[in-house]
């Protein structure tokens, strides 16, 4: 570091150490979270993990010091990452086809977490509008049903003494069969539905792993313990890890081919992501566009809800929507009906 000033010399160990956790994240997909589950918080942090090595880039290059190869080439190998990150291409709409929604609708505001009014009618109101063939809800609450002259089939399953808290699949096409993986000691769950497309059956699963209550707002956050913070999070990574487990183990026995859909509360770059993801399309990475946010953290956008179908399912178009009605987004992606199976 010679020709640096101290100052210089204390911002690239700075730089050092993010670039460090840079590359930490980047191999989190391939660790098992158990192992070091605390450490897998990096991977819902990773696009402003990226930004600050950008940042150092930038700081490095203006300054014209040969210290900016440290995060340019972290930033290189990390290619892969960023571009799950974020996707260039443009939304397109008004293509027909099999039209499958994810939305965790957050019980439709009946604990009136938002001062918005009348949201659960809204959310009914929205999908009715977007015309879905599938729609999968998370943190469904049956105080609120769409029409069953619009959506004849529904495979539902509610897992709180009440109820009235769970997750539902309507579609418009039959419905042969549905099954619940019934998680233990958790109010998250995954369902599926065996759904008749003309001569053909595909087996759509709505999944909600486990959560990591997090709020949104940092100023929530602040306050807390962060041991106890991380702690937290990382037990929900290791729940997560076996809720996986027994989700891979029910889709190699499907007899159909195999559309997942729904709130994985995790990113793009996580072990779980990669192990479920497997073989199959991610709809955003092949049809979406910008960062394909469905959660909002303050200013960080995540992605953490996801539609991936078998690569026998071609993918037409994918789209986020700026529908503020939740604490997640809803997402839609629309595949041709000309099944390869």
């Amino acid at each position: 570091m010679k020709g640096l000033s101290f100052f210089g010399k204390a911002i690239f160990f700075i730089n050092s150490v993010f670039a460090i956790l840079l590359v930490l994240g980047y191999a989190l997909p391939y660790i098992s979270p158990h192992i070091f589950p605390r450490l897998s918080v990096l991977s819902l942090v990773l696009p402003v993990l990226i930004l600050i090595n950008a940042v150092f880039l930038i700081y490095w290059i203006l300054r014209a010091k040969r210290q900016l190869f440290l995060s340019a080439f972290v930033l290189i190998i990390g290619l892969g990452h960023i571009s799950s990150l974020y996707h260039f291409g443009s939304n397109t709409t008004g293509i027909d086809g099999l039209k499958i929604m994810s939305y965790n609708v957050r019980s439709f505001n009946i604990n009136e977490w938002s001062e918005q009014k009348n949201i659960g009618p809204r959310i009914l109101e929205f999908v009715l509008k977007e015309n879905p063939d599938v729609i999968c809800f998370q943190e469904y609450n049956s105080e609120h049903e769409l029409s069953n002259d619009v959506y004849p089939y529904h495979y539902k399953k509610m897992i709180n003494d009440s109820k009235i808290f769970g997750q539902i699949i309507y579609s418009k096409y039959p419905i042969i069969n549905g099954g619940s993986l019934d998680f233990k000691k958790t109010g998250n769950n995954v369902i599926y539905a065996d759904v008749v497309i003309a001569n053909d059956t595909i087996r759509i699963y709505n999944v909600h792993f486990q959560s990591l209550r997090v709020s949104s707002k940092f100023n929530t956050l602040k306050d807390e313990d962060s041991k106890r913070l991380l702690g937290r999070i990382g037990e929900a990574f290791k729940k997560q890890e076996t809720q996986v487990m027994q989700f891979l183990e029910s889709e190699k026995k499907s007899p159909y081919p195999v559309i997942v859909a729904g709130d994985f509360n995790n990113s793009s770059t996580s072990y779980m992501y990669r192990k479920i993801k497997g073989e199959k399309i991610d709809a955003f990475e092949k049809a979406g566009s910008g960062t394909g946010r469905t959660f909002t953290f303050d200013f960080v956008p995540l992605r953490i809800d996801f539609i991936l179908a078998d690569p026998k399912f071609e993918t037409l178009t994918f789209e986020n929507y700026d529908v503020k009605l939740s604490d997640h987004y809803p997402i839609k992606s629309v595949f041709s009906t000309d099944f390869k199976f």
